[in-house]
């Protein structure tokens, strides 16, 4: 592999972000979230599962950092 985990997970999300973001407004474009109560709930969920997912990856990579470390040593 000739780039970084760091690397290929920030080009990944380049890639997926707008998909993501096209996603996000296809839903509140639908019409499902009526009331203004639904639409903060779905923001509430939305951006901070977006990041959750985005820093998990550096979660799991630092942990497989640690385990394969643990491996060689």
């Amino acid at each position: 592999m000739n780039y970084s985990f760091k690397t290929l997970w920030n080009v990944m999300f380049l890639a997926i972000g707008p998909v993501w973001f096209l996603l996000v407004w296809m839903i509140w474009s639908s019409g499902q979230l009526t009331t203004a109560h639904d639409r903060i709930l779905y923001f509430a969920l939305i951006i901070p599962g977006f990041i959750l997912i985005y820093f998990s990856g550096f979660l799991i990579q630092k942990r497989h950092a640690k385990k394969i470390q643990g491996l060689h040593s």
